[in-house]
């Protein structure tokens, strides 16, 4: 970990209105690695040094509102049209017309909507335990959950402002981090009546072989500086996002996809995901696609590090000549 600290780059770039934090490694065709929740750059260490050792030049940024990047204190600045557009930023600073992209959770989602909206500046995509799910066209996003999962649903606990962060102040930054990271549950996170998401996740008690307690308190040490406000807004713009997105309704993702996904990840079998990536209806969206499924859970790319390392690698090499 600290060998990776001493050759990780890090600057800060000017991109949409906001200052981005970005780490970088490596020469040759360029990488954009997108982080999820609660995360920063620092999930995709392992890849980082895979793929720059590979021959890429790999850009892991702090989404805005994490980390060291600018956090904008009003939810509406966090819809996928801003985040999208931090990206498009980040490539014009780099003077790249196309990227090859790779997003995780909510670093995913901002991945379908770069591809949805410029297909033109990705090489290729490949996403982890975020599946593309077309707009409903009558449904709002948060409304649809609560309708489906109660009030206990975590996306709608997250939306007022101050709740989550109350409930998560009760405890310190690498407990928090240890209920997210190491989350086992393989149904959606509903919590019971009456209790907050945060109380309802447990806190293991040994870890895992694939993270250290120092690599748990690199994240707890970070959100301690930046809060969770940042994180949580990208929820809080959720029913923004499909306000939105209604120009894209009926849009398909051309750009050719992998798609990698943990067969114990959070409602992979309890809500039907199992059966929507593997089908006709997620290909129907993304026509240009594979599916991966691996034996591992949410945070993917650090419990099945040099897995996914492959997979990732394996799919850039198709495009190198492009």
């Amino acid at each position: 970990m600290s060998d990776l600290n001493v050759i990780v780059n890090h600057q800060r770039i000017k991109t949409n209105g906001i200052w981005m934090h970005i780490a970088e490694q490596g020469t040759g065709p360029l990488v954009l690695l997108l982080h999820g929740f609660p995360e920063t750059w620092y999930s995709w260490r392992h890849q980082i040094s895979f793929l720059s050792n590979h021959g890429y030049h790999v850009v892991a940024p702090d989404l805005r509102g994490y980390g060291d990047s600018d956090s904008p204190l009003n939810p509406n600045s966090y819809t996928v049209i801003h985040l999208v557009g931090d990206l498009i930023g980040l490539l014009d600073h780099f003077g790249e017309q196309k990227v090859f992209v790779v997003g995780h959770d909510w670093g995913a989602i901002v991945g379908w909507y770069l591809s949805l909206f410029r297909p033109d500046r990705v090489k290729a995509l490949v996403n982890l335990s975020a599946p593309y799910f077309q707009r409903s066209p009558t449904a709002r996003i948060v409304e649809n959950l609560r309708k489906h999962f109660g009030d206990g649903c975590y996306v709608y606990q997250f939306q007022e402002p101050g709740r989550a962060e109350k409930a998560f102040a009760r405890y310190d930054c690498l407990t928090v981090m240890k209920k997210f990271l190491l989350l086992t549950k393989t149904d959606y996170l509903v919590a019971p009546p009456g209790m907050e998401i945060i109380d309802y996740l447990e806190t293991p008690s040994v870890l895992p072989k694939w993270i250290t307690e120092e690599e748990l308190q690199v994240y707890a040490d970070k959100f301690q500086e930046s809060g969770f406000t940042g994180p949580l807004n990208y929820f809080r713009a959720s029913d923004l996002n499909w306000e939105l997105l209604a120009p894209w309704q009926g849009s398909t993702i051309t750009v050719p996809t992998k798609f990698i996904v943990g067969d114990k990840d959070i409602g992979f079998e309890s809500i039907g995901t199992r059966e929507y990536v593997t089908g006709d209806v997620f290909k129907k969206f993304v026509p240009n696609l594979e599916v991966v499924i691996l034996d591992g859970h949410h945070f993917i790319q650090q419990e099945k590090a040099q897995e996914v390392s492959d997979e990732i690698l394996s799919f850039l090499r198709k495009f190198n000549t492009d």
